[in-house]
């Protein structure tokens, strides 16, 4: 039995290893990750803001990034405009009760954002109905979109911006995926927005 355990441990391991390669050596994925980089920045500087949103894990992810920016990362600095709209239960349960839950995303969207602002779409399947009206809201609000799925896209895929699609169809590789692009994204953000004021 211990040894059927660790056989699925170092399993798991060489999964995560072989993940992080395959997005290292992926030429695409950096051009990615520096498009991402200078839609954010440019919006930040701006004085627009970045608005988050998924669900389940992906939620979690949401309000983790939102979080990173709006406290510090590395370092201490003005706090940066980011919203995570999977937060408020009160506006969730509102939107979910009078209009349905493909819209709990789009309406905060549609209320929120402005024009120059930029939304971070995470869906694993890239086919979460909310996530991609939210998409289509962004879109005719004039708001940048940045896609996290999984290897297909789904149909997230064409509606992005920049989409980043993790190298698996498997969905705990893919949000492991989408955490590490998601903390280098909040990283280099800090570092672009503020790099005078590290101490």
């Amino acid at each position: 039995m211990a040894n059927q355990l660790m056989t699925r441990v170092d399993e798991e391991f060489k999964k995560s290893i072989d993940l992080l390669q395959t997005m290292s050596a992926d030429r695409t994925m950096r051009q990615w990750i520096q498009e991402a980089l200078a839609m954010s920045v440019a919006a930040l500087k701006r004085g627009n803001k970045l608005m988050f949103a998924g669900n389940g894990g992906s939620a979690a992810d949401a309000q983790h990034w939102a979080g990173e920016l709006v406290s510090r990362f590395y370092f201490d600095r003005p706090g940066l405009p980011a919203v995570a709209l999977t937060t408020d239960t009160s506006i969730l349960t509102a939107i979910g009760n009078d209009y349905g839950y493909d819209y709990v995303f789009a309406r905060q969207v549609e209320a929120l954002g402005r024009e120059g602002d930029v939304f971070f779409a995470i869906s694993t399947s890239g086919n979460s109905k909310n996530i991609l009206r939210a998409i289509n809201a962004a879109r005719s609000q004039g708001l940048g979109v940045i896609g996290f799925t999984g290897e297909s896209g789904g149909a997230m895929a064409e509606r992005c911006d920049v989409c980043f699609r993790m190298p698996s169809s498997e969905t705990p590789k893919i949000q492991e995926g989408h955490e590490f692009i998601g903390h280098l994204l909040c990283g280099l953000i800090e570092h672009e927005m503020f790099s005078d004021a590290k101490g």
